[in-house]
């Protein structure tokens, strides 16, 4: 139980960490590059926003679930992550509609 909550916190900090860095100083190269290839230079804040933000949900959902895993040993711990995991894909999916056409936009 201890393990499963901290590799999932863990994880989960990781990926939020990530997700404000890509948001707030604009970093695409924690991204693919096909998944950034053809947004414009100018749509870069944008879309680093809406990428952050998605990862942010995610790792936000996994670090409830960590700690949820210390209460209960359900399966129904896993909700908050399934949900933020359908979220944050949701608005990354839009960003990536929006300014790279699609997921995998390939030069």
């Amino acid at each position: 139980m201890l393990v499963e909550a901290l590799t999932c916190a863990g994880v989960g900090i990781v990926l939020a960490v990530l997700g404000v860095i890509t948001w707030k100083k604009q970093e695409v190269k924690f991204l693919h590059s096909y998944h950034h290839s053809n947004v414009k230079k100018e749509d870069i804040p944008e879309y680093t926003k809406l990428m952050g933000i998605g990862q942010i949900v995610i790792g936000a959902g996994l670090c409830i679930t960590g700690a949820l895993t210390m209460f209960s040993t359900s399966k129904l711990v896993w909700a908050p992550f399934i949900a933020a995991l359908i979220i944050g894909m949701a608005v990354m999916s839009v960003g990536q509609k929006k300014y790279n056409g699609s997921w995998f936009s390939l030069k």
